[in-house]
């Protein structure tokens, strides 16, 4: 009988967070990670004791299925996102000091923040095919060989090399040079001033001439159905938001997927998240979490 002392337990147990990580970068969404976790572990105690004890590396093992559970969610998100209300964003993570709830309480359950969660990548993480994104998570992020990616994706090693190459230039093309923390840091910092501070004026010159701002509400609170493009239109926007707001929300300097990002909080609880994409020192996307059920990692007072 396996008990909890049994090392073949912790072994597997340990692979939790190692597979959390995973499934977060492949679905962009924690509550869909930690389900296809979950599936992963219910297969392997779905086998007899003898087929566990075959297994010769059961991390590899519980990688691969995972891989694959996560798969086949990708394949079939498109369908459910054409059934969401308005604009689909990646659930945003704040830094592990601030769960809330005690969700996750484990820490095996943390997302470890790092360039491969920021709200920039994963949103072109979305506009890849779910093989490419698997195989570009596992070889690149995770360093798996890609011998090891064709078992998860199903097709030959050459193949899983073509998509990863594929999703690489993707992300090499959607990506600008990086700034450090600190000036990124800092023209968020700028960004927040003058919009509490409703300077239109401003707010055009620190965004760039072709700037987004994608809201998600999911249908449960408003938000702008649609992408809000170009300077003017978003900085217009953007003082309207504070003039409608006045007096009723907290605006505050936080860290989003490792980023630099604010929080809006009404009497105390996360009402939106807001993580930015920067190029040449300005503002080039800005994404508006407001989904109530994307926010449950937030603290909420």
């Amino acid at each position: 009988m396996t008990t909890p002392s049994d090392p073949s337990l912790s072994a597997v147990i340990s692979e939790r967070r190692q597979l959390i990580n995973l499934a977060y970068r492949l679905l962009g969404s924690l509550a869909d990670a930690e389900d296809a976790v979950q599936e992963t572990y219910a297969r392997w105690y779905a086998m007899a004791p003898d087929q566990r004890d075959a297994i010769e590396s059961p991390g590899a093992w519980l990688t691969k299925v995972a891989g694959r559970v996560c798969l086949d969610v990708l394949g079939s998100a498109r369908a459910r996102r054409e059934r969401y209300v308005g604009e689909w964003i990646p659930e945003p993570l704040p830094e592990p000091a601030e769960w809330v709830d005690g969700r996750p309480a484990d820490p095996a359950d943390r997302v470890t923040l790092d360039e491969s969660v920021n709200m920039a990548f994963l949103v072109v993480l979305e506009s890849m095919t779910p093989a490419e994104r698997v195989a570009f998570i596992l070889h690149d992020v995770f360093h798996y060989s890609f011998v090891e990616v064709a078992e998860v994706v199903g097709r030959t090693p050459a193949a899983c090399r073509q998509l990863a190459t594929s999703a690489r230039r993707r992300i090499r093309a959607a990506q600008p040079p990086a700034a450090s923390t600190a000036q990124r840091a800092g023209i968020v910092r700028e960004f927040k001033r003058i919009w509490e501070a409703r300077d239109i004026n401003a707010l055009m010159g620190l965004l760039d001439p072709d700037a987004t701002v994608v809201a998600d509400g999911g249908g449960l609170v408003s938000a702008s159905l649609h992408p809000i493009e170009g300077g003017e239109r978003v900085a217009r926007y953007l003082v309207d938001l504070a003039e409608r707001a006045s007096g009723r929300l907290n605006l505050l300097e936080t860290t989003v997927n490792g980023e630099p990002g604010l929080v809006a909080r009404h009497e105390g609880v996360t009402v939106t998240v807001f993580a930015f994409d920067l190029a040449a020192g300005r503002i080039r996307h800005i994404w508006a979490v407001r989904n109530p059920e994307k926010l449950r990692s937030w603290r909420t007072g």
